[in-house]
């Protein structure tokens, strides 16, 4: 299925990077397709859960999002909805005085909407690298 991957180098040291990413309610500030985003259980770590709203193709989408793994460097949340499941692993390295971040989103769809594969893939490669664009200047603005 679809998977989308974007790295994107920040003036911002990592510690910061990971400690703002790993804090999904941010992803309306840095996610180009988020609405909302709100926490609905958990302490940030592991099975903490999010409700996040998308636009995506002229349409909002709601996913709840898991999260499955978070450490100094890595952290891993899962969404999932009746059609789609996004497995979105987002990797934070020292680079230099910032960070380089790299994303990825690997996307399962389900029923119908397996038939769209293809034009799904088309549609999220842009949405990546629009959101690309937002994360490197939400990460630079970081204080």
């Amino acid at each position: 299925m679809p998977t989308v991957t974007r790295t994107v180098a920040t003036t911002t040291d990592a510690t910061r990077v990971m400690t703002y990413l790993a804090d999904f309610e941010n992803a309306t500030e840095w996610d180009s397709g988020t609405v909302s985003c709100v926490r609905i259980s958990g302490d940030g770590g592991p099975g903490t859960q999010y409700r996040n709203e998308s636009s995506f193709a002229g349409r909002t989408v709601e996913l709840i999002y898991t999260v499955e793994e978070r450490t100094d460097l890595r952290f891993v949340i899962v969404g999932r909805n009746a059609t789609t499941t996004s497995r979105d692993t987002i990797v934070v390295r020292p680079h230099g005085g910032g960070a380089l971040v790299i994303y990825t989103a690997d996307f399962t769809l389900a029923g119908p909407a397996r038939l769209l594969g293809p034009i799904m893939s088309l549609l999220l490669q842009r949405l990546a690298s629009t959101t690309a664009a937002t994360l490197k200047a939400a990460l630079d603005a970081l204080p």
